[in-house]
Parts: structure tokens; C-alpha cells; sequence
């Protein structure tokens, strides 16, 4: 909501960096162009298979004989490989076919591999391992871009961000973060899984004695009246309130527009509260918000404290409603990983505000409003999950679903092992490679540029999952000796490896196709132009100790961004923050990393609501005129661009809680909006810019104006920068960007 509900607390000075070179574009895949639809219709996820895509193997087999079966045929899709261009499943006696490239000749699908086959028991002999693999890859040559820490800082509140590679996270995102503890390091790695991938971590749990069914059941639930929905009673108060609440918290005279609001308010209850057919139920829900209107009437009128939020009418009703319930499930699956369900839950971590370090002792958890599993990884491993499917976004926290935690044993040097275990959760568990950044840098510029729907794209993204497919018909045949004869549960473990080895094999040849889509998209001529254009940067930056993307229609185009936000400013305000202690710790963070670090509640404005909308993943700013009258506590960015150029923000022209909960009653898709010269636009005074995670405000993206309450407090600001050795910020000296409030 507000613009001051987001604070944090933690000490350094780091500006955003790049991690690694720009990788060059991939060789041409021969047979391939962007755009082009595979023979048959490859599916990306969901449908009946076509030609190239597997088709799924049995849950279970009664012998080896069944998966033996059920290899050949995944092996003998007629036509799929031939109709993509590259060379399909080759018999021990040939010769790899040659292929042929538009320019220089292309590297093979695949490279031939050996592997150690199968004990006489029909045991699958060990797999490699991971390093082993790294140099079969030659992934020495394609080193990560953010190096895996063997043991993360202890009381670090941030953490250490890392990027792993595929499409399991969102924006390929974890941090590792080493809590202290009178025990010892507690190491946690924290994540927020993509919900494409839910299936596949699913899939490595078993409940003991149960899993969860979709069942319809009757319940007591609170709802508001058809005819509020219909009025729109609700969302014309709220309008008013929210208005009149603006002025009130910034101490700013009232104006026409606010009266207004209300006016246009009070007509539609009236109408309703003078009917005479509305129910007795309706004529409550009406004089509800003709109370709350009353209050809005007198502060227009006489000024005061701010308002209590409002709240909308609701009553208690009995429906059919669809919930997941236990039923009996027989004994876990070999393999698997047993899981409980239970309420959901954070990390009840501290921050010292002394020492700037944060401590959990493995233990504590705060309560949350949703559902989690608790899953054990043995030899004192174990995590936890928050589940999209059994946390209904209407009713519980939207800012949950999808986190995970993985945790290690008490002590220090766990953090390569808590990217490595991610592979028991069937989770990509490697770091993520230039190529992979490439990856996540142009599905992140699809999602923010709204490339999704444009013409080319589906055909392009179908293709690339058809080329994945492909990927793992050919590793299995290469395997076929090592794989038949296994029994059901070693083959499925087997083929979950399988899928993520091709993965990232065929990343490569999946990046070149996208590219080529979201070039012809953006109106270059092709792949190639685009990755040598000025904005193109498929390479994250440190940003507060963590990470961000850019989006290339504002790196490539500052000076247009810069001349549609002229004469505005992004602004926040801490509201009754302490504006010294935030700047000691360098970070602006949103409400769920503030939680992670050990800062308590009550920070935000709207935490609860926050956490409903999803807009407690991110960091709310305003759009304002730029003007030197400002209150104090106010961080102020007069060149917006510098902030534009992430790929990871949103934007409302008025208040919605940051909601991308679409089942949520603040959620508009008509409202948001993604893309920077309409956001330049916004002219209502509770609009709403959203950052991902958070901002840094002592590198790159600091601040160029921090506004103080008075001179007193710029002087301590000014001595603290001074100890620790901060002259400047976003390149002007400190004194300069510190100033003190007019009023």
C-alpha cells in the first residue's frame, strides 16, 4: 500500500555489479528458425504429447520388462526428431550424421557420453558426480556467475544472493543466509519456486498414511453481498477513504478531488439505503459504509488524525466450497521423501540493531496465514515448502506460496550442499551458467515488456521445449544398456536426472531460438542484432545483496526514459522510521525480506494486507513531482531511469496494495502496468510504484536526494557515512545528497 510501509536494517555499502561477460550468441541450429512450429504441435507443458515430446512412464511397472517397454517406446516417436532438423537416436554401428549450418557448422545435439551400467542385481550404478559431470559438460569454460560460498557470513542479514540455473525459481533467484546460533551456523538456503515446477517437487514427497484430494465440502464463509458487488459500495468508499487518508498523512490540505470521491461515494449508498426493496441485510452492508463515510465527511471538513482502515462489509454464509483433505494413501513410495502438513509458518529470526547481525535458533517460526510441509531429507537435512495448490490465494497469504526453505545441519560449510540437495526435491540444482542467465534475462524481458503474446513467441517457446524433449530421448538411448532392466522406482529417479542433464544441455540451442522471437518482437531484424544492441545486458547486478535484471527496451533507450519522467520523481516515505537506522543498514527491503533478516513487524503500513495482495514480495515507491518541498524521512529519485531499468516492477495509478493476487478485490489487470512511459503518466496522488525484494540505497541505485527531519539528524546520518567510509552516493558527495526538510 503506502509508500511508507518499507524499511530494513542491515550494514554495507555495495553497488550493483556485473557478474560476468555477455556470452556470445550460440552457433545456428540447423533446421530451426525462430517462429516455426514443430512438426505435430511439441507440447511445453501440459496436452497430449506430439511428435517429439515423451510420452510419460508408468507410476509403476510390474517387472523390469514393463520399463524396459516403455523405454523402447519412448524411443520410437516416428518422425520427431527428423522433422526438428537434428540427428535422431543412433544404433551402436553408426556414424553420427553431419549437419549443416547456415554459417560455420553446428555442434551436435548431444555429445556421445559413456556411463557404468547396471549391477547383475539390476542396480543402477552410482551416478556421476556433480564436479565429474561439471568437466564432462565443460562447464570449467562456463564458470557460474555468482560462485556458491562454501559457508555463507554468519549474522548476515541479507545473506549471499546466487542465481541456479533452469526455470525451478523465480527469476532463477535463491539466497543463502548463515543465522547465528548459541549452537553454531544454522545454514538455510531460501527460494521461491516457479509454479510450473511445483509438480516436479511434488512429486518427490509422500505424505506417511495420506495425500491430499480436492473434496467438496460445506463450510462457513464471509463474502460480501451480490449487491455491494453490483454498486461497487465497497470500492467507492474505499476510494474516498483512501483519498482523504493521503491528505491526512501527509499533513496536505484537502482538494477537490477528494470531495469528490466522497460525493460520488455517498450518492451510491444513498441510492441503496433509500430503496425500499433492498433486504434488512443490504440496508446494514449500506449504513456500514455510510458510517464510514460520515468519518471521511468530517476530515474533509475539520482535518485530524488519520482514519482507521476501512473495512468491507461482509457476512457469514453457508457454501459448497472445494478443499484438499487427507485420505488414505497405502505406504510412501520408495525414493521418496516422507512429508507433513502443517500450518504455515516463517522464520522467527532477530536483528540486532547493535551489531547489525541477525540469529535464529533453529527452532522459533512465526505463524502465517496458509498451509506447508514439513519435509524431511534425512541425515538431519530437511524443508520446508509452501505450496501453491493447497494455499488458496482467496483466503490465505498470496506472498507465501511458492517459498521453500532447505536446511542443513547445525554448524558451517553447508552452502554448496544446500544447492546440491536441491535434486531430492527433483529441483535444478546446479549454478546457474552465462547461457542460463541469457535464459532467465529474456523471460524476464518477456514477462516485463509483455512480449508473451506477440506474434512468433508460442511457436518459438514450443520449439525450444521441443528441442528439451528431444534432448532426453537422445540421453536415454545413449543409456539404453544402463537403464533396461531397472525396476520401476530406480528408472523413475533415473529419468528425473535425465531431464535435468538435458536441461541444461540444450540451453544453448534454446536461448538462440527465444532470442530470435523477442527480437522480431521488439522490431530487430533477428537474434543477432539484438544481442549486439547497446541495452542488451543478459547478466545480473548486485543490488543490495541481492539481484537484479535489466530490461533492454531502458538500458537501450536511458535518454527516452529520462525525457518521459522529467519534472517527476520516485519517491519514498519512511512515514515515523527511523531514517538513520534504515541507512545504516543500506537496503530498502519488502516485507518478506525484512522478515528473513530478523526485522519485526509492524515496519509497513499494511504488512497483513500486503501479504494477501503479494505486494509484501515488494517495495512500494510514488510517482511525484519533483519538488524540494518535501517532509522529512524521504528517500527521493530525481532520474527515475536508474530504478526503470530493472526488469522486476509494476505499477498502479492509485492505491492497490501492490496486488498481483489476482483473486484478490485490489487486483486489476486492466490497472497494472508494467511498462515505464505509463508509469511516467501516473498523476494520482496514491499511485504506486513496486521493486521486487527491495532497493539498494548505497550503490548504484541510492537515492539522489534523503530528505531529514532536521539538521540534528543529518548530522548523525552525515558522522555514520563518515565511520564507515561512505563519501559518496550515486556518484555526488554525501553532503550534497543529504538535506533537510523545508518545513
Amino acid at each position: 500500500m503506502g509508500t511508507g510501509s518499507k524499511s530494513s536494517h542491515q550494514s554495507y555499502a555495495v553497488g550493483p555489479t556485473a557478474l560476468a561477460e555477455s556470452p556470445s550468441a550460440p552457433v545456428e541450429l540447423a533446421g530451426v528458425q525462430a517462429g516455426e512450429e514443430i512438426a505435430g504441435g511439441a507440447a511445453s507443458g501440459g496436452g497430449t504429447a506430439g511428435p517429439g515430446v515423451q510420452e510419460p512412464l508408468p507410476d509403476k511397472a510390474d517387472s523390469p520388462q514393463d520399463t524396459d517397454a516403455a523405454l523402447e517406446a519412448l524411443l520410437q516417436e516416428p518422425g520427431s526428431v527428423e522433422e526438428l532438423g537434428v540427428p535422431g537416436p543412433m544404433s551402436a554401428e553408426e556414424e553420427p550424421p553431419t549437419q549443416v549450418a547456415p554459417v560455420d557448422e553446428a555442434e551436435p545435439l548431444v555429445q556421445e557420453q559413456s556411463e557404468e551400467g547396471v549391477s547383475a542385481a539390476g542396480e543402477a550404478s552410482a551416478v556421476p558426480a556433480a564436479d565429474d559431470e561439471a568437466k564432462a559438460d565443460g562447464d570449467e569454460t562456463d564458470p557460474p556467475l555468482t560462485p556458491v560460498p562454501t559457508a555463507p557470513p554468519v549474522g548476515e542479514p541479507t545473506g549471499t544472493p546466487i542465481l541456479v540455473g533452469g526455470d525451478d525459481f523465480i527469476h532463477s533467484e535463491a539466497t543463502l543466509i548463515a543465522y547465528d546460533s548459541p549452537d553454531g551456523p544454522r545454514e538455510v538456503l531460501l527460494t521461491h519456486v516457479s509454479e510450473e515446477a511445483e509438480e516436479k517437487l511434488l512429486d518427490a514427497l509422500s505424505i506417511p498414511g495420506t495425500h491430499m484430494e480436492d473434496v467438496e465440502v460445506e463450510e462457513e464463509v464471509k463474502e460480501r453481498l451480490d449487491l455491494d458487488k453490483q454498486k461497487k459500495l465497497g470500492e467507492l468508499t474505499k476510494t474516498a477513504v483512501t483519498s482523504v487518508q493521503h491528505k491526512l498523512k501527509g499533513h496536505l490540505p484537502m482538494s477537490e478531488a477528494s470531495a469528490a470521491k466522497h460525493q460520488a461515494a455517498v450518492d451510491a449508498v444513498s441510492a441503496v439505503l433509500n430503496d425500499p426493496g433492498v433486504s434488512d441485510d443490504e440496508k446494514a452492508m449500506a449504513q456500514h459504509y455510510m458510517d464510514q463515510l460520515d468519518v471521511v465527511k468530517d476530515k474533509i471538513a475539520n482535518g485530524g488524525e488519520p482514519m482507521s482502515w476501512m473495512q468491507p462489509y461482509e457476512v457469514t454464509a453457508t457454501k459448497m466450497v472445494t478443499k484438499q483433505v487427507a485420505v488414505p494413501n497405502g505406504e510412501p513410495e520408495p525414493g521418496s521423501l516422507g512429508a507433513t502438513v502443517r500450518e504455515a509458518s516463517r522464520i522467527k529470526a532477530e536483528f540486532d540493531t547493535e551489531t547489525g547481525q541477525s540469529s535464529w535458533d533453529g527452532v522459533a517460526r512465526s505463524h502465517a496465514n496458509g498451509t506447508e510441509y514439513e519435509i524431511d531429507m534425512g541425515d538431519g537435512w530437511k524443508a520446508v515448502y509452501r505450496p501453491y495448490k493447497e494455499n488458496d490465494p482467496s483466503s490465505t497469504e498470496y506472498s507465501l506460496r511458492g517459498q521453500l526453505e532447505v536446511h542443513a545441519p547445525v554448524g558451517a560449510g553447508h552452502g554448496k550442499d544446500l544447492v546440491e540437495r536441491l535434486e531430492q526435491l527433483h529441483l535444478v540444482n546446479k549454478p546457474m551458467t552465462a547461457a542460463e542467465g541469457e535464459w532467465t534475462y529474456l523471460s524476464n524481458n518477456i514477462q516485463a515488456q509483455g512480449l508473451g503474446k506477440a506474434a512468433g513467441m508460442k511457436a518459438a517457446m514450443d520449439t525450444a521445449q521441443g528441442l528439451e524433449d528431444l534432448q532426453v530421448q537422445e540421453i536415454v538411448h545413449q543409456r539404453m544398456d544402463s537403464l533396461m532392466g531397472l525396476d520401476s522406482d530406480d528408472l523413475q529417479i533415473q529419468m528425473k536426472r535425465i531431464q535435468l542433464e538435458a536441461a541444461q544441455k540444450v540451453l544453448p540451442m534454446k536461448v538462440e531460438v527465444v532470442r530470435d522471437a523477442v527480437a522480431k518482437a521488439s522490431g530487430f531484424s533477428g537474434g543477432a542484432a539484438l544481442a549486439a544492441s547497446p541495452g542488451y545486458e543478459p547478466t545480473p547486478a548486485t543490488s543490495g545483496r541481492w539481484l537484479t535484471w535489466s530490461r533492454f527496451d531502458v538500458t537501450g533507450k536511458q535518454e527516452e526514459v529520462k525525457q518521459a519522467f522529467s519534472g517527476r520523481s520516485l519517491t519514498h516515505s519512511i512515514g515515523s522510521g527511523d531514517l538513520a537506522g534504515l541507512l545504516s543498514t543500506g537496503v530498502l527491503a519488502s516485507t518478506e525480506k525484512r522478515t528473513t533478516m530478523g526485522i519485526g513487524s509492524g515496519v509497513g503500513m499494511s504488512e497483513e494486507d500486503d501479504k494477501m495482495t503479494g505486494g509484501a514480495n515488494s517495495v512500494f515507491l510514488r510517482v511525484k513531482p519533483t519538488s524540494s518541498d518535501l517532509d522529512g524521512g524521504v528517500l527521493v529519485w530525481d532520474d527515475p531511469s536508474v530504478l526503470m531499468r530493472r526488469s522486476d516492477y509494476y505499477g498502479y495509478n492509485g492505491d492497490h496494495y501492490g496486488a498481483i493476487n489476482p483473486n484478490h478485490h485490489n487486483y486489476s489487470a486492466n490497472a497494472i502496468t508494467r511498462d515505464p512511459m505509463k508509469i511516467a503518466t501516473f498523476y494520482s496522488d496514491s499511485n504506486e510504484v513496486m521493486f521486487r525484494g527491495g532497493l539498494d540505497l548505497l550503490g548504484a541505485e541510492a537515492p539522489s536526494r534523503i530528505v531529514c527531519e532536521s539538521a540534528g539528524e543529518r548530522k548523525k546520518i552525515l558522522a555514520s557515512f563518515s565511520a564507515r567510509g561512505i563519501t559518496e552516493l550515486g556518484g555526488k558527495p554525501v553532503e550534497d545528497v543529504l538535506c533537510v526538510t523545508d518545513n
